[in-house]
């Protein structure tokens, strides 16, 4: 039996989840969540996330290793980030895998936190039994990750998955990334908000369902770009199941019932009938369960 933590780094709080794992069983033993204090810069983000590790371990240890999920793109072989576009500060370059190492005395391993949802619904949630499974993250941005027989396909350069930077109409609105069109671009929960004329999502579901077109409309438009990037994937990787998670699928079928509709009208390869579309089942703490899994996919895949 071993014991594994997983830290998922936000802008407003680092949540944890401790797994065990005895034999082919893994379980969750304990979850939490402390404040970020993201306003102090990456010094002090470092030392929450030491401190927040450290109580986990304190709480639900020891451990063996540690996962570390983060919001944007880093260099996997230096343990330096390259970009978070959502926490304040001179991130870029920044140590941060070393620094936990030499605190919390274990390995840490690096994953973006797309990809550690995605490991998570793939493994212990919502795609669980799947060989091919892809995720998706809708939000402020759109993030997403692929999960081939339990490993997260990270592709040459670390950063495969990225579902919602697929370019689907060029020439389109600039995206965050810096490209134009891309499925983020045209779906994330800014554009939603924009054409329905509401302030937040939860409004723009509130009023179509109680009847407001503009409304209606704006869900309609945004779950048929969401669909063109899906089918791109379905007629690619050909996944069992695709599993898409963030605040939004509170809303339930409301959100899920209008995507799988377009899909079924733009996918004309495979049998329309047969393409799952499902809610994520882990909740917020997948970010934190699929970092505490990432160490352990890579063991896997070494031992082969």
């Amino acid at each position: 039996m071993t014991r594994h933590l997983g830290l998922d780094l936000g802008g407003t709080a680092i949540k944890t989840a401790v797994l065990e794992v005895a034999g082919e069983q893994t379980s969750i033993v304990g979850t939490g969540s402390a404040p970020t204090n993201a306003d102090g810069g990456p010094l002090v983000v470092i030392e929450r996330l030491i401190e927040t590790g450290k109580a986990a371990i304190a709480e639900h240890g020891p451990v063996e290793t540690v996962g570390l999920g983060v919001p944007g793109l880093f260099d996997r072989d230096r343990g330096t980030i390259e970009l978070f576009p959502n926490l304040p500060g001179p991130w870029k370059g920044q140590q941060i895998r070393q620094p936990l190492e030499d605190a919390l005395e274990v390995p840490v391993t690096l994953i973006n936190d797309a990809r550690a949802f995605s490991l998570a619904e793939a493994t212990l949630g919502a795609g669980r039994g799947c060989e091919t499974v892809v995720c998706l993250t809708l939000g402020t941005g759109v993030g997403g990750g692929v999960v081939i027989e339990g490993k997260v396909r990270l592709g040459a350069w670390g950063k495969a998955g990225e579902i919602g930077h697929q370019i689907v109409q060029p020439d389109g609105p600039r995206c965050g990334c810096g490209n134009r069109g891309c499925v983020e671009a045209l779906t994330k929960a800014e554009v939603l908000t924009s054409l329905a004329g509401k302030d937040t999502v939860e409004e723009v579901y509130r009023s179509a369902a109680a009847g407001d077109a503009r409304s209606r409309e704006a869900i309609e438009t945004v779950a048929d770009w969401l669909a063109i990037g899906l089918a791109n994937t379905i007629a690619t990787l050909g996944p069992d199941r695709i599993v898409i998670g963030g605040g939004i699928v509170a809303a339930g079928e409301a959100v899920l019932e209008p995507i799988r509709r377009h899909l079924r009208e733009r996918v004309t390869l495979v049998p329309p009938d047969e393409i799952q579309v499902v809610a994520a089942q882990l909740g917020p703490k997948a970010g934190a369960v699929g970092a505490a899994l990432a160490p352990l996919a890579a063991q896997a895949v070494r031992a082969r």
